[in-house]
């Protein structure tokens, strides 16, 4: 794997971090958990501009949003009790398969 897929997925996981940062910052009312967050959040930035230097845009920005609001939701599930119906699982599903396939058919190596 070059290294623009693992800035890419490293960029996906701080996205994650961020948004549950952002969970915990009540509203940047938490001055150490707001810091935090935004360090994260502008890792999460470099990383994907980094990239982005050798993969597509849309590759890029499709699997970064991706793995960040699949792996969002699936962390809520897991640690916060949010909804964990059928429905909601498969939409999950759906978004990794799409994740999946954007990376096999970005046509980089």
């Amino acid at each position: 794997m070059n290294t623009a897929w693992v800035y890419l997925i490293l960029a996906g996981l701080c996205e994650i971090g961020w948004a549950f940062g952002l969970k915990y910052s009540e509203g940047f009312t938490k001055p150490g958990v707001s810091v935090v967050t935004v360090v994260v959040m502008i890792l999460s930035f470099v990383l994907l501009s980094q990239a982005m230097k050798q993969l597509p845009l849309g590759t890029a920005y499709g699997i970064w949003t991706g793995i960040g609001a699949a792996g969002t939701a699936i962390l809520g599930i897991v640690f916060l009790d949010e909804p964990r119906d059928l429905i909601r699982i498969i939409c999950l599903l759906l978004i990794i398969t799409g994740v999946v396939g954007l990376k096999v058919f970005s046509g980089v190596k």
